[in-house]
């Protein structure tokens, strides 16, 4: 599955000239944590985020009246709090790279660039939430089974060939290391005679360490 899939397309930019008020306002407006800075043509120069306006608004201690603070910010422009070194990723990524995007440099959400470095969208880790949870088919309502197995080759036909025998179709399956030569390998199917099932996969050598409804 590919970014331009799941991102939310054409969002809402601001220029370096705007004021730090203006972005205070969009961000609170739409409930935004992060505004792209473009250029008139749509090409990112860099980011702000609703931390870069927490770290510039004034201390609740400070002495300055309320009509000092709306000059300042009204003064204030986005291109001097903004970030210009913006993590990025192409429309045509995959989803998997945008995951890894974010779980390596720990950040909440990417600005999706086309090949002329044009924003054409937004892609946040919610988003990626609501993509595995579409992939791995949970809201449809299956059984979960899990299964111990150590990594040779041929396991998964062994373990399909047993749903195959009782007319099981698998909705989903995902392998996860467990570092000691094993994984642990997650199926989720519409089983219905449970026992059987279970009893066949245990004489073929993969028996099921453990089941459980999903949605």
């Amino acid at each position: 599955m590919f970014v331009a899939k799941r991102m939310t397309p054409n969002p809402t930019t601001i220029t370096p000239k705007s004021t730090v008020a203006d972005a205070f306002e969009k961000m609170r407006a739409h409930k935004f944590r992060r505004l792209p800075v473009v250029d008139d043509k749509g090409h990112l120069l860099g980011i702000v985020t609703d931390r870069d306006l927490r770290e510039v608004s004034p201390s609740p201690a400070t002495t300055l009246s309320i009509f000092e603070l709306n000059y300042l910010l009204a003064k204030m422009q986005v291109k001097d709090i903004m970030k210009t070194d913006v993590i990025t990723i192409c429309d045509d990524a995959t989803i998997e790279e945008a995951a890894l995007l974010m779980y390596n440099h720990k950040i909440g959400g990417l600005v999706v660039v086309d090949t002329e470095n044009k924003v054409v969208g937004i892609i946040t880790e919610t988003d990626i939430f609501k993509c595995f949870v579409d992939v791995m088919g949970l809201a449809a309502g299956k059984k979960r089974l899990t299964l111990i197995v150590s990594d040779n080759v041929g396991i998964l036909h062994d373990i399909t060939a047993v749903f195959k025998k009782h007319g099981v179709s698998i909705g989903s399956l995902a392998s996860y290391p467990l570092g000691d030569g094993r994984k642990e390998l997650v199926i989720r199917a519409d089983v219905g005679d449970e026992k059987a099932l279970c009893d066949d996969l245990s004489a073929a050598g993969y028996p099921v360490q453990h089941m459980v409804q999903i949605g």
